[in-house]
């Protein structure tokens, strides 16, 4: 007898049926029913979002990602044993990009460390590895050689979380809250109200590669509908629109944000990735660095790079990167036209003989060799203020 799998339940943020009153272009991603892009009817679709985000403000539904909390008096020594960057670092109030890692130096998932009081940390993880990442963090917090003395929470389904992007998104939302934006650093965060709710996390950070406010609401739909709708009443006056998922995965990629089962997995270590500078190796020991000092001494076999078209074509994920004698040399780990710069770019992985700027390389569109050079990362800097 044959077993049939039962399909699994796609998951639907608060949000869900805003998006589709909307009109929003629904796919699954990662097991969530989200968002890809709004309809053109509106001023949207993924080109005009993009748009907007560099030269205004753009809004986004991330309530897929996962928040785990990790509180009590050893919490600071349990997110220093399982992340990569050094949160003794942090004062209260800051945030930090680092990442979770198997022994071996590949990635669990990459993390947004926020410190939020004396002992207690929001780590921020990725849709697609929630339950994943909790599981992990969970097991090495409780069953270290002695366990640490600190509760671990899963948060994510708590949580509506909106980020507003853009170089107006924090007049927009400081339209909409009684704290002083202009105080919060980048990769800061601080409380306060927001649309007339209280104690309000409000976090400077995003996947955007511009400057703007991610803010944590809570996640029945009646207030995350009203919020949502209160935003986008308050930014009009900048051109604000709704975006989806494929101007976020178009805005990171200028940005070169990397993005986990692309340019991270578990197969892919630190210094591949060129992440070394999140990575303090002369912190106490953590989960991977061993690993990692090996691999070091070794040398990498691939880095990332990034790539610009020289012909016409596009560069999408997984396609073959050649050398300029057509032999085989690496992978396209995320590839598209780049609304704002006007390019077709990529980020991919070669070896590192092959990674100086200026290399020419071809990408395999179609069995045909297309021309390609390596290029400056990030592709994209927002501009810095006068």
């Amino acid at each position: 007898m044959s077993v049939v799998e039962a399909n699994p339940v796609v998951r639907k943020t608060a949000l869900n049926a805003v998006h589709r009153q909307m009109g929003a272009k629904m796919v699954e991603f990662n097991g969530w029913d989200m968002p890809v892009e709004y309809p053109a009817s509106i001023g949207c679709g993924i080109v005009a979002e993009h748009m907007a985000v560099r030269t205004g403000v753009g809004i986004f539904d991330v309530s897929h990602m996962g928040d785990i909390r990790l509180a009590g008096r050893e919490a600071l020594a349990a997110v220093q044993h399982i992340s990569m960057n050094d949160a003794s670092r942090l004062a209260i109030g800051q945030a930090q990009y680092s990442a979770l890692l198997y022994p071996q130096g590949t990635f669990v998932d990459d993390v947004i460390v926020h410190r939020l009081g004396e002992d207690e940390y929001l780590l921020v993880i990725n849709a697609g590895t929630r339950e994943k990442d909790f599981n992990w963090v969970r097991d090495n917090v409780r069953h270290n050689t002695r366990p640490f003395d600190c509760k671990v929470e899963h948060l994510s389904d708590d949580f509506t979380q909106i980020a507003i992007q853009g170089p107006k998104g924090v007049d927009l939302l400081q339209k909409l809250t009684d704290a002083n934006l202009s105080t919060v650093k980048f990769y800061w965060v601080t409380r306060g109200t927001v649309c007339g709710l209280k104690n309000i996390l409000m976090g400077r950070t995003g996947y955007t590669a511009e400057d703007g406010f991610e803010i944590y609401i809570p996640a029945d739909e009646a207030t995350s509908a009203r919020v949502w709708r209160q935003v986008l009443e308050a930014g009009k006056e900048f051109g604000v629109v709704p975006c989806g998922l494929g101007a976020r995965n178009t805005l990171r990629l200028e940005g070169c944000l990397s993005l986990y089962g692309h340019e991270i997995s578990d197969t892919i270590n630190v210094w591949e990735a060129g992440l070394d500078r999140f990575c303090k190796m002369e912190k106490a020991d953590f989960i991977g660095r061993a690993a990692l000092e090996g691999a070091k001494a070794v040398g990498v076999k691939k880095t990332l790079v990034g790539l610009e078209m020289v012909d016409r074509g596009i560069a999408r994920d997984g396609y073959k990167v050649l050398d300029d004698g057509g032999r085989e040399i690496g992978y396209v780990t995320s590839g598209s036209p780049a609304p704002f710069l006007k390019k077709n770019i990529a980020l991919a992985y070669v070896p590192p003989g092959q990674a100086a700027v200026g290399t020419a390389v071809k990408v395999e569109i179609r069995g045909q060799g297309v021309k390609a050079q390596v290029v400056p990362t990030p592709f994209y800097k927002r501009p810095k203020k006068a």
